[in-house]
């Protein structure tokens, strides 16, 4: 039977479910329970507890970044629109996508690589960023962990989660073999922008809670 409930109850009741039904002892504590929760709210896959891995540094990591403005980039528009700047601005963070950037796209095209690729690339070439976004593109992960083989500036978090079943798999292999970076991944073929994104809003509620 279908009941109405308020609109500001929804959230908190949907998280008191994920509570219920994934009960102690849990297979993630503390922060990290709150960041899979999170990603468990977001797709309604209990599932995703088994392929969920963090990088022992990851959450103080990412709290540490956005609690001083991070620079925050995604491979997709998707994962861009869903870190809502409600939660990044007050922290004087910021969001970008560089899919549609000319000169990103003038040389994906020049070189025959994916956006995604040539967007790391770009991103790289100036500086990096303080955090990367991967929800989506195989590529630009594997792209980001070889400028860091070859010593560039790293992040200081990459949440690498691409979905799919061409390279999907083997680039998450690779992030989590790799010891330059905290990361927070998927294993396997699940993952997604929504997913991705999900994790900086957790990561971001649980520094505005500390009152930053």
């Amino acid at each position: 039977m279908f009941v109405y409930v308020p609109p500001e109850e929804i959230e908190s009741r949907s998280l008191a479910i994920i509570d219920a039904e994934v009960p102690e002892p849990r297979p993630f504590m503390g922060e990290e329970w709150i960041v899979a929760r999170r990603m468990i709210h977001t797709t309604a896959d209990f599932d995703l507890l088994r392929y969920i891995h963090f990088h022992p540094k990851a959450v103080a990591a990412g709290k540490d970044a956005l609690r001083v403005g991070a620079d925050i980039v995604t491979d997709t528009r998707m994962a861009l629109s869903g870190i809502p700047l409600r939660r990044i601005t007050p922290l004087g963070g910021t969001v970008r996508c560089l899919i549609d950037d000319p000169q990103v796209a003038g040389q994906a095209k020049r070189e025959q690589v994916t956006r995604s690729w040539a967007a790391v690339d770009v991103v790289m070439e100036n500086g990096g960023a303080d955090i990367f976004v991967i929800g989506n593109a195989p590529t630009a992960l594997a792209r980001l962990l070889h400028w860091l083989e070859q010593g560039a500036r790293p992040p200081k978090l990459v949440v690498g989660m691409p979905v799919g079943f061409v390279n999907a798999v083997e680039s998450k292999d690779m992030l989590c073999a790799q010891t330059l970076v905290p990361f927070i991944t998927i294993k396997g073929r699940k993952g997604g922008s929504s997913l991705a994104a999900s994790v900086i809003n957790a990561l971001a509620e649980l520094v505005l809670g500390e009152g930053v």
